[in-house]
Order: structure tokens, then sequence, then C-alpha cells
């Protein structure tokens, strides 16, 4: 009886701090909800037709709610027919992208690796890119694209198929290969397509854009974003166990090789995805997790969510931009590569000492 009342204090002090460290983990990730929302609503207020955050509000509260809109019909027309797939569109894609490129990150320790580098981006730009040189519809773009980044993933497997499994260094120099593979046979379609009509499709699809978002799009996306996404979530603790190193997860008890791929196959979905529906959008998985992390830290219990809610709401300010800014629409990867870029050149320069020493 005397050890239970010795250590009845103890148990309570660990359980207040596990409470204490779990409020802490969930402000970041909730602060950054809040942010998306208001993004959410500002991105729904502008554009070529502006309508008021105030009837913006009340219509999206409506539809939630299964009433009447309160606005002029044209007003919830704009808002939940025209804008709201874009959005929810550009939503999955952004967060999609973000949190691959943080489990990636973490899986390779590396921060210098993006979802582009396991070659899936570069096999789904290839399906797509063949289906609008034949002429074929939506579906069979948004089919090839997703069905040849998953042949990407397959090709990647088979290069690094080995007796003793598949280091990181070989992964990672088939994944060059593999997209390498692809973005030639890319670029042999752009020299075989008509300069006049097939041409310009091919190279604004390749650039990135949600401007053809529909909610039957919004559904393609849905299923394999979310499922990668779900993935990614459920191992996050074991993503942490990962980042140490082989010797140390393996030690830890885990298998890091049968992890690693893991990791992989539920960000192709994710990229092979977003690319069926989006086109090749760069850079997001790449700044997307540095910007979470230098906020959040290394903790990827926390580092994922808030990645996919910043990856997000980022891509719909961008979105947002590129259909506002001029009076043509702007590809998606122009203006990610215009911000990308000199946004990780300062994050190198400021944080080359912190961001990954506390990894």
């Amino acid at each position: 009886m005397p050890d239970d009342h010795a250590r009845a204090p103890g148990r309570a002090v660990r359980r207040r701090r596990s409470d204490d460290d779990q409020r802490r983990a969930a402000l970041p990730v909730l602060v950054m909800a809040a942010v998306l929302v208001g993004v959410v609503l500002v991105a729904l207020s502008v554009g070529r037709f502006p309508v008021p955050l105030t009837d913006v509000a009340q219509i999206v509260a409506a539809r939630a709610l299964g009433a009447a809109g309160p606005a002029a019909g044209n007003e919830q027309n704009i808002v939940l027919l025209v804008r709201l797939p874009r959005i929810l569109l550009a939503l999955l894609v952004g967060g999609g992208l973000g949190i691959a490129g943080a489990a990636l990150q973490a899986t390779f320790r590396n921060p210098l690796v993006s979802p582009e580098i396991i070659g899936v981006s570069a096999g789904a730009s290839f399906g797509g890119a063949l289906a609008l040189l034949l002429g074929l519809g939506t579906v069979y773009l948004v089919g090839g694209a997703f069905v040849f980044g998953l042949g990407a993933l397959t090709l990647l497997f088979l290069l690094t198929l080995g007796r003793s499994g598949a280091s990181m260094l070989m992964v990672v120099l088939g994944g060059v290969v593999t997209g390498s593979f692809f973005s030639a046979l890319v670029s042999l379609l752009t020299y075989l397509a008509d300069p006049y009509t097939t041409l310009p499709a091919i190279v604004f699809w390749l650039l990135g854009s949600v401007a053809t978002a529909t909610y039957a799009t919004l559904a393609v996306a849905v299923v394999p974003i979310l499922a990668g996404t779900v993935v990614l979530v459920a191992v996050r603790w074991r993503i942490n166990v990962l980042s140490l190193g082989d010797e140390e997860a393996a030690a830890l008890g885990l298998r890091p090789g049968r992890m690693r791929w893991v990791v992989l196959v539920a960000a192709a979905l994710i990229v092979a995805g977003g690319v069926a529906v989006s086109g090749v959008v760069a850079w997001v998985g790449l700044v997307v997790p540095h910007l979470a992390r230098m906020w959040v830290g290394p903790d990827h219990r926390v580092l994922l969510p808030v990645s996919f809610l910043t990856g997000g709401a980022y891509l719909i300010a961008v979105d947002t931009l590129a259909r506002t800014a001029t009076a043509a629409e702007i590809p998606l990867g122009v203006i990610t590569a215009l911000v990308g870029a000199p946004a990780f050149f300062v994050l190198l320069r400021r944080n080359r000492d912190r961001i990954w020493d506390s990894a």
C-alpha cells in the first residue's frame, strides 16, 4: 500500500505532463486549421465577380445545413459551382503534396527531397500527355496519369529490387532514373504533338492548373490523396523512428525497408492522384514541409497534419492569385516556382544550421 501511495503522485505528474504535451501538439493544428478556413473564405469571395465575405459565409453555411441560400442565385452558383470545387481541389492537391514531402524528407533523411524524387510525377505526366496527344477525353487523361504514375512506382521497385533490400541511395537513384526516363517520353510526345492544337494543351496541363475542377474530378482525387494521407498520418510515429536512421530504427524493432516502402506507396498515391487532376505543381512538396518544420519542429505527429493544412492553404492562395492577377490565367507551376525558389533560398540561408540540426 505505501508503494501505491508513493507511485500515485508520479503517475499524476506524468499524466498531467502528457495532457500538456497533447494540448501543445494540438494548438498548431487548430491554428493552421483556422488559417485555412480564412483562406478558403477569402478565395471564395475574390474573383472576376466579387462576392462579399458575409454572403460567402451565409451561402456556405446554408449549404452545409441544407437550407436555402440567402444570396442571389448568381452569387450562389459562382460560389458553390465554380469556385468551391476548384478551392477544394487545390486544398487536396496542396495538402497532399505538403504531407508527402514532409514524410519523404524524413524517410530519406534529406531536406532536399520532394515528391518528384520518386519519379511518380514524371510517370503521371507522361500518362496525361499521352491522353492529350491521342485526343482522348478527361476520363482517359485522369486515368492515364494515375495508371502511369503508379507504373513509375512499380518500375522504381523493380529497379531497386535485390536480395538485401533497397537502400536509400538505391531508391533515390532509381527515382532519378525513372523520372528521367518518363521525362524523355514526355519530351518525345511534345515533339510529336501538333504545335497549333495539341501542344499548347499539353504544355498548359504540364504546368499545372485546377481551372477545370468539378465535383466529379474532386471525387476522383479524393480517394487516392486521402488514402495516402491517412496511411502517412497512421504511421507518423514510425516515421519519427525511421528519421533516426536504419540502424536505430531496427534496434527499436522497426523494419526500415518495409516501412520505407509503405511511405513511398502512400506518397505515390498522393502524387499520382494530384497530377492526374491538376498537372505537375512543383515546389509545394519541397518548401511547405520546411515552413511547417520551422514552426512546429521535427515531431511528425504534429508536422504531418500541419504540413497538410499549410500546403492546402498555400496552394489555394496561389490559385487565387493565378486566376485574378491577369486577364489570362497563369499556370500554377509558374507561380509556385517563382515563389518557391526564392523562398527556399532564403530559408536555407537563414536557417541552414537550425532546420535539421534538431531533427
